[in-house]
């Protein structure tokens, strides 16, 4: 026998959500309960953002920094920031060097006495804010040539209208949004009421199983901090 050679899966909104309805034991037959279903699954994903460190969501970007300012946007998709480091000398293969930069919280960004302070960025404070979350420096860029560099996580893209389209998800994750529209359509059913208890548990085992694989596969290790004592290492 042969095997199909394909490794294209990867239904549509249309079929996930039929297959949501048939896991709690409805038909799909009318227009609202598409519509339903679709605003339960852009629910859904706008939780993944709350659930953890989404890889796929990881994208690079790069901010040109201006002498004395110290406010900038970022893009108006942006969950969070993951790394930060300040660029100098971008491009040249010679004088390159990424440098630390430490993220602050707003606590500590307001008690900066003097936030005019010129000189090379050494600390972030990311204000997330809607619709635009913006990233302030300290001390302001004294120079040109830096760049912000950083790692951010973006917001999953919407189901949007069209039930031809395909969710923002890699392919690892299906069985886990499949279940977990199952749970919330059922939240929504009376007849599927008896269901929800089995279904909840369905879906966390399902997006526990995706989450614990999408991980970085990296050596790590931990340095302990000995010193003496009164020697600031205890």
């Amino acid at each position: 026998m042969s095997t199909s050679g394909l490794t294209t899966f990867n239904p549509d909104i249309a079929e996930i959500i039929e297959e949501s309805f048939e896991r709690i034991g409805v038909e799909v037959r009318t227009g609202y309960q598409f519509r339903t279903a679709r605003r339960s699954l852009n629910y859904l994903l706008a939780s993944w953002a709350n659930k953890g460190l989404n890889l796929w969501t990881i994208e690079q970007g790069e901010i040109p920094l201006l002498v004395g300012v110290d406010t900038y946007d970022l893009p108006d998709d942006t969950v969070d920031l993951i790394e930060t480091v300040i660029r100098q000398n971008p491009g040249s293969t010679s004088n390159q060097v990424d440098l630390q930069i430490a993220r602050i919280s707003v606590s500590t960004y307001a008690t900066i006495p003097n936030k005019l302070t010129q000189g090379r960025p050494i600390q972030i404070f990311v204000d997330r804010q809607t619709p635009t979350p913006t990233a302030k420096i300290w001390p302001l860029p004294s120079q040109t040539g830096y760049t912000l560099v950083y790692w951010r996580l973006r917001r999953m893209q919407d189901a949007g209208q069209a039930g031809v389209n395909t969710l923002d998800i890699p392919f690892r994750f299906l069985e886990a949004m499949t279940a977990g529209l199952a749970y919330n359509l059922a939240l929504k059913t009376p007849e599927a009421e008896n269901k929800i208890p089995m279904l909840k548990q369905l879906y966390d085992e399902a997006f526990e199983l995706a989450a614990d694989e999408d991980r970085q596969r990296v050596s790590f290790r931990f340095v302990p901090n000995i010193g003496s004592v009164g020697g600031g290492g205890w």
